[in-house]
């Protein structure tokens, strides 16, 4: 049936994202107008004709029916980028679950119209011969105002209107005067916030830096090129995995297929999953692209940020790198969106929709005819799976891109056995060992933990009590211990207090911190290296805007001999004079609440090893572990994917989790647990008669991993099936539902299918 009603947002502009309005379809336009469509309308009082576009339909009316006006034509030839982003926000809603008005916000992110930047200019109109006539008659006439500006404008002919109004000191009606005389223009022109800066310039690049231009791709790379650029040219657009060791020179494939591809005229999206990748990569891009180059980042003002998008929008750049949100960028003639390290967990959005931006790369291309690259030395279990089974093409690199460059030699040390024999420092005997020699040769030494700051939580060795923070289920980590800045910091709502000298529950004084985080490592390494220069890279050390290019320019200058930091340091950073990587805790990760605890740990191990001997010096990796016999860890020492990968699909497989079965979880968020249990309850008996038929499989409900975060109690009900679109159905049922059910108003509840981060 073709709709009756249509919900429209009036002119795209960033505030109006907020309110739709309720037109007719007229029977004459019903099969031209879809998602999308740009449609003229009346509108306001005086019925002014406005352009609009269909967000969703509608077979009710939500006013009296006299009162809603009818769509007055579809805009012939008007597919335009709007048009575009519309329907994908469409798909987004659907395949996710939210309101269109929050995934019509997540591809347009830019929520207000920013004033664009401009400079203007006092222009001389007049010949030269005809402004000294001038100066002569304002001479004789004593307007010295006016012979100040006229003889500077005879010598420069265009001067900057602040130096008119400062150093020549000339007022605005003496502007004003000459402007009614034709003598002078003020023009105004504008320009966009410069967000890339001089050191990731095409100036600013050293001989030390990758050279992109002079790099020939060797045999394997140039393989992959030629099958992704000659199907481009047949009209072939695919998803390809390009699965390639730590150092194969990824980044290299990545700017050569662009490289073709803008030469074609067409444009391309290069997702990254950290900021902190920007700086080596939009360096390497910008040498071979220049200034039609720019980056998105969440550190970006939100005037720097409508920049980037205008420039996109308006064609004055090819190529934008950035992380999850660029994937929206309002590319015309978009021909690839590549996403680097794919297998990373950040590309799934933590907030409604909950989207991932594989997926929604895949479609954004299908939509425009444009091709998907994915690339990673430990594609995701679900993107492998894919590849292996025709879905996506397999593409590989066996070997690294440097000619001397092999892949680092592996140890792995058991903490239990250090323990054992009397060492109850952080660093086992082979790390120190290692590390003494490094420094003493001027090689640079990497150690990864994934955890920031001092301890991992406070404890009272008389009692047991752990100090919580008072909003969160969970314990307090001890940050900047020593110093002035000394404190209890939540991780989860960002609570902070003092530390504690004596336990709050029975005033013991033996209360200390247990665990480790990247600044006690730092601290330890001063003590055990006090001639070492340390540098520590986590969320604490990088809150500022140039903070990630800052602490990474000074590590690639040699300027520090040890890089400390969480998994900012391990993912695509290329250091050729670091030879030794430490992996402190390698088991970290490994028993996290959720199915990818396995994968995620493997990944950022071999993350971490493929950091070391990128150059031609040799280089070593030190795993220190507490579990070194689980797979995850083995696999990872020996940097075999396959064997990794079989593993781990036997797992997934036997205990129905993505690729083989997906999982769809509705998580609810109370202020009141009482009443978040009934509700989770009321819920799930709801939706068992929809499950039973569709025969979905229902865990649950329960209380989340944490179970209350910033006073607000959770609970998760999971639905698992292996088709995809029917837990997508019951998701539609559960809406239906939810809009109905007055008793869910007070109740925070969100989808989230196949999650990557824990409940």
């Amino acid at each position: 049936m073709s709709p009756r009603y249509a919900d429209i947002i009036i002119d795209i502009s960033h505030e109006a994202i907020d309110r739709t309005f309720q037109y007719k379809v007229p029977e004459s336009l019903r099969e031209q107008v879809r998602i999308g469509t740009q449609v003229s309308i009346p509108f306001g009082r005086g019925n002014h004709l406005r352009s609009g576009y269909v967000v969703s339909f509608s077979e009710e009316p939500f006013f009296e029916e006299d009162k809603i006006k009818e769509i007055i034509e579809v805009k012939e030839g008007a597919v335009d980028i709007e048009s575009s982003l519309i329907e994908l926000a469409a798909f987004i809603k659907e395949q996710y679950g939210s309101t269109m008005i929050n995934a019509l916000k997540t591809v347009m992110p830019v929520k207000e119209k920013i004033k664009g930047l401009t400079h203007k200019e006092v222009r001389l109109l007049l010949s030269t011969s005809e402004a000294q006539d001038k100066l002569l008659d304002y001479k004789k006439k004593n307007a010295k105002a006016k012979v100040r500006l006229l003889t500077e404008l005879i010598d420069q002919k265009v001067i900057p209107y602040g130096f008119v109004t400062g150093k020549l000191n000339i007022s605005s009606s003496t502007l004003t005067a000459l402007k009614k005389e034709n003598i002078i223009a003020v023009e105004e022109e504008g320009y966009y916030r410069d967000v890339v800066g001089k050191g990731d310039s095409k100036e600013g690049l050293t001989d030390k830096d990758a050279n992109t231009q002079s790099v020939c791709p060797n045999e394997e790379q140039q393989a992959v090129i030629n099958r992704v650029t000659e199907d481009f040219k047949q009209g072939i657009t695919d998803t390809y995995l390009l699965k390639g060791v730590t150092g194969s020179g990824k980044t290299l494939v990545y700017i050569e297929i662009i490289d073709q591809l803008v030469k074609q005229g067409k444009e391309a999206i290069v997702l990254i999953p950290e900021i902190a990748l920007t700086y080596q990569t939009v360096k390497r891009f910008r040498q071979r692209f220049g200034n039609r180059v720019t980056i998105m980042n969440s550190k970006l003002s939100k005037g720097e940020r409508f920049d980037q998008f205008e420039k996109a929008k308006n064609g004055e750049v090819s190529v934008i790198i950035g992380p999850r949100s660029a994937l929206f960028a309002p590319f015309r003639n978009l021909g690839i969106i590549v996403i680097d390290e794919e297998h990373e967990a950040s590309y799934k959005s933590e907030y409604p929709p909950k989207y991932h931006a594989r997926e929604v790369a895949i479609e954004r291309a299908r939509m425009v005819g444009a091709s998907v690259l994915l690339g990673s030395a430990t594609p995701s279990v679900e993107s492998y799976f894919h590849a292996v089974n025709g879905d996506y093409t397999l593409l590989t690199l066996e070997k690294r891109a440097k000619e001397k460059a092999a892949l680092a030699d592996v140890s792995v040390v058991d903490l239990r056995q250090e323990l054992k024999n009397g060492n109850r420092s952080i660093f086992s005997e082979r790390l120190k060992e290692l590390m003494k020699d490094r420094l003493s040769k001027k090689e640079q030494v990497m150690l990864f933990i994934n955890r920031r700051g001092f301890a991992g939580f406070i404890s009272c060795r008389s009692c047991g009590h752990v100090v919580k923070c008072p909003h969160c289920d969970v314990s307090l980590t001890e940050h900047f211990k020593g110093t002035a800045k000394e404190k209890l910091v939540c991780h989860y709502c960002g609570y902070e207090q003092k530390r504690p000298l004596k336990c709050p529950k029975c005033s013991s004084s033996y209360i200390a911190g247990f665990g480790i985080g990247t600044q006690k490592v730092e601290e330890q390494v001063h003590k055990e290296f006090p001639e070492a220069r340390v540098l520590r890279m986590d969320m604490d050390t990088t809150k500022n805007k140039n903070s990630h290019e800052e602490i990474l320019e000074c590590f690639a200058n040699k300027e520090a001999d040890v890089l400390v930091g969480t998994q900012m340091i391990v993912k695509g950073h290329d250091f050729s004079n670091v030879t030794l990587v430490g992996i402190i805790a390698a088991d970290l990760s490994l028993f996290d609440n959720d199915y990818k605890s396995a994968e995620r740990t493997f990944d950022l191990i071999t993350q971490a090893a493929g950091r070391a001997g990128r150059g031609e010096l040799a280089g070593e990796v030190v795993i220190q572990t507490y579990d070194p016999e689980h797979y995850s860890i083995e696999t990872a020492a020996k940097q075999d994917y396959e064997a990794f990968y079989r593993e781990e699909r036997a797992y997934r497989s036997l205990l129905k989790y993505p690729p083989f079965c997906h999982v769809l979880v509705v998580f609810m968020e109370h202020d009141r647990y009482e009443e978040l249990a009934k509700l989770s309850q009321y819920l799930a008996e709801s939706l068992k008669q929809k499950s039973e038929e569709l025969e979905i499989q229902i865990v649950g409900p329960a209380d989340a991993t944490i179970g209350k975060i910033n006073d607000r109690y959770r609970r998760v009900v999971y639905f698992k099936h292996v088709q995809y679109n029917t837990l997508v159905e019951l998701k539609n049922a559960a809406e239906g539902m939810l809009d109905k059910e007055t008793v869910f108003k007070d109740c925070y509840i969100t989808f989230d299918f196949d999650p990557v981060h824990g409940y």
